[in-house]
């Protein structure tokens, strides 16, 4: 069994990797994309453009739904619900998954109303950068569960990383309002 040190140090790693994509993802889209797209700029559009972005957000919340109710109802273990007994092996990576992408698409929505409602212009192509990052993210935190807390890092990183950004733009965008006039 790897010791704790040792699982710090892979997580240490592979978020450290989850931080270089995430970089280079959004920067690519800030700078890019209002090149080939206009952003909208009244606030209700940009709301509307940050809902829209978080469709990917929703389908993999559904996803992750599904992928529970199929496990429940393909095992005799599970099938009666979680108030009955905890879930089976076969179903505990499911719903960790559906849990942590629940927590996880709830930051992530309220990260671009955030961010579409304080900013506008190129900063809004973080919310085509977030649920690009977002999928990728869960994607590899779902396969790669089953290997424990380093093999998973960097899918968690990823998902987190990308919402992180959203709050810390819209936080820097509100200072700049509160102290700069």
């Amino acid at each position: 069994m790897m010791d704790l040190k040792a699982k710090q140090k892979e997580i240490r790693k592979q978020s450290l990797l989850a931080f270089l994509l995430c970089a280079a993802i959004s920067v690519a889209c800030v700078l890019f994309l209002p090149k080939l797209i206009t952003f909208p700029s009244e606030t209700s559009a940009r709301l509307a453009f940050a809902i829209q972005t978080s469709f990917v957000h929703f389908a993999i919340v559904l996803l992750a739904v599904r992928l529970v109710s199929s496990g429940r109802y393909r095992s005799a273990a599970d099938i009666d619900g979680a108030a009955k007994a905890p879930p089976s092996p076969a179903l505990a990576v499911k719903a960790a998954f559906l849990q942590n992408t629940l927590e996880q698409a709830f930051l992530g929505v309220g990260a671009h109303l955030l961010l579409a409602s304080v900013t506008g212009g190129r900063r809004l192509g973080l919310l085509v950068a977030s649920p690009i990052l977002f999928a990728v993210g869960r994607r590899s935190f779902y396969r790669c569960y089953p290997g424990g807390a380093g093999a998973r890092a960097f899918g968690m990183a990823t998902t987190a990383l990308a919402s992180l950004a959203c709050y810390l733009v819209a936080f820097a965008m509100l200072l700049g309002r509160l102290f700069g006039g």
